[in-house]
């Protein structure tokens, strides 16, 4: 059974999105750790509460996680991980990069629409000129259609 070729195609699309679910609630703990982290170091140096004081801090916090998430998948994919992995571990990027874009340009939802249509189809064409295999197209199809559905349904993160 696990020979027959759409078999093994349904299966690995089912753990993409198995694993790649626990690899995100992974990810929004860790930038929780991270941005609690940062908060306490600021507090060593200023009795300010930065969140409230600072309308640009949570922004920066956010953009610093995106860089962080970012470098973090350079050395992902210049990995010798097995595509599987490489496809599960897609759907962090695309998340964290979808999410921070929702964050950043909440007040106004067809421009974050917009913009987050146009990233998700850059990398699409990106995986398509340079010949990436179905199970990252996968990923990033799945994790960006989800997002938009928990968004257009009322979800807030």
């Amino acid at each position: 059974m696990f020979k027959n070729p759409l078999v093994k195609k349904i299966l690995s699309a089912l753990a993409v999105a198995g694993f790649g679910f626990v690899l995100l609630n992974l990810t929004f703990i860790f930038d929780a750790l991270f941005q609690g982290l940062l908060r306490l170091i600021f507090r060593l140096f200023t009795p300010v509460d930065l969140m409230m004081t600072f309308n640009w801090f949570p922004s920066l916090m956010h953009g610093l996680f995106l860089v962080i998430i970012g470098l973090l998948s350079w050395f992902v994919f210049r990995s010798k991980l097995s595509i599987f992995f490489k496809a599960v571990y897609m759907t962090v990027p695309m998340a964290v990069a979808l999410v921070t874009l929702g964050m950043f340009l909440f007040s106004s939802p067809l421009p974050a629409f917009s913009l987050g249509a146009l990233l998700v189809i850059g990398v699409l064409y990106y995986f398509y000129r340079t010949k990436q295999p179905w199970l990252y197209y996968y990923a990033v199809i799945l994790i960006s259609l989800t997002l938009a559905i928990f968004t257009l349904s009322g979800g807030e993160i």
